[in-house]
């Protein structure tokens, strides 16, 4: 059994939703537990039968409401067989449905699911929900190399730096060189660099104190 570290704790998400759809979500939720190969067949109707919006502490109900299938299915579903089922709900999926397969994988407390060809699909797309969600925790199951195109993808699209977890430990000097080689095209074709570039630059190559 796999645990997963829900989005929004399983109380308050029910007190948002309200007590019909809070039943609703409770059905969706035993129906994976029973048979998790409905978690396809659920995946694109959860937001319709419980709800969609912002969540009062931020996110998205939708995606708090998935992840919590991701949850039910996880806790009968070998690691293998999580990444398989997860992996159809993905490429059967919209951007919505795929963004919470990849913050389900994020949840997941279990160094045996890998998910790691479910990330590198998402980040070959130009989504910046979808390259923002893959660069979350589940991200270290990738490659170091992997890793580092993945945040070079983030600078190229616009995804925020400060959503990539482990940036400032798994930094490193290739890593740098790669951001100085982005820094330089962008400047030579008189285009602005993101602030995130220079803050890899920073973590790689610390601004020495100046004397005083």
């Amino acid at each position: 059994m796999t645990s997963v570290a829900l989005l929004v704790r399983p109380g308050e998400l029910r007190a948002v939703l309200g007590a019909g759809r809070a039943d609703a979500l409770d059905a969706l939720v035993a129906g994976v537990v029973a048979d998790p190969g409905t978690l396809g067949r659920v995946f694109p109707a959860a937001a319709r039968r419980t709800a969609r919006g912002e969540l009062p502490g931020g996110g998205r109900i939708e995606d708090a409401v998935r992840v919590e299938l991701v949850a039910a299915a996880a806790s009968v579903l070998s690691p293998g067989a999580l990444v398989e089922e997860l992996g159809l709900v993905y490429h059967h999926g919209d951007g919505d449905e795929r963004r919470a397969v990849l913050l389900g994988l994020s949840a997941l407390d279990d160094p045996q699911v890998d998910g790691s060809a479910i990330l590198l699909d998402a980040l070959r797309t130009n989504d910046i929900r979808l390259v923002t969600a893959a660069m979350g925790r589940h991200a270290r199951t990738l490659s170091l190399h992997d890793w580092r195109h993945g945040v070079l993808k983030c600078l190229f699209v616009g995804a925020p730096l400060a959503q990539v977890a482990d940036l400032a430990e798994r930094a490193d000097d290739e890593l740098g060189a790669m951001v100085r080689r982005y820094v330089l095209e962008r400047q030579a074709a008189g285009r602005s660099v993101p602030d995130d570039a220079h803050l890899v630059l920073e973590l790689t190559h610390p601004t020495p104190p100046r004397e005083s």
